[in-house]
């Protein structure tokens, strides 16, 4: 008996996490099932790489005094921690959604100055993705600096917004 329950526990338990999992990514403000996607074969790309839209990288950062930033983060990064610095060809629309797998600060720069963000979604409880974060920018290219990250690696998503 004791046997049995302690497997229908297990049962529901197995499946109340997988609803919880649902929920976290349902919780994001838009959908993020092509970052799912794109991070399970998203390649190994360095810091200074260009980030194609529609694409995804698994980034490697490096320790945040090195990152090489165009501007300081708008948000100040602990010392102990790691950035990178990439590139994007903004397309004739202007709209671009960065996506990342965890935690870190994201600045868009575009003609020297940091761009606002024009929309944020964060959830802690969707298995490998953290948060999104819409810009609207002029086509052409920009930077996007990563800051603030607790670990060497992140994936990183750049899409159109749906």
């Amino acid at each position: 008996m004791k046997k049995l329950v302690i497997g229908l526990f297990a049962i529901l338990a197995g499946t109340s996490f997988a609803m919880a999992e649902d929920a976290g990514c349902e919780a994001f403000k838009w959908p993020v099932a092509r970052e799912h996607a794109l991070f399970a074969a998203a390649p190994a790309t360095p810091s200074g790489a260009i980030l194609a839209i529609g694409a995804a990288a698994d980034l490697a950062l490096v320790p945040i005094e090195e990152a090489g930033f165009t501007l300081p983060p708008e948000r100040a990064p602990a010392s102990d921690t790691f950035g990178a610095v990439a590139s994007v060809e903004v397309p004739p629309d202007g709209a671009i959604q960065i996506s990342l797998s965890g935690e870190a600060w994201i600045d868009v720069i575009q003609d020297g100055h940091a761009i606002k963000s024009a929309g944020y979604s964060g959830v802690k409880t969707c298995p490998g993705i953290r948060k999104s974060v819409r810009f609207k920018l002029t086509p052409g290219p920009a930077t996007v600096q990563l800051s603030g990250a607790k670990k060497a690696e992140l994936k990183v998503a750049v899409l159109a917004p749906e």
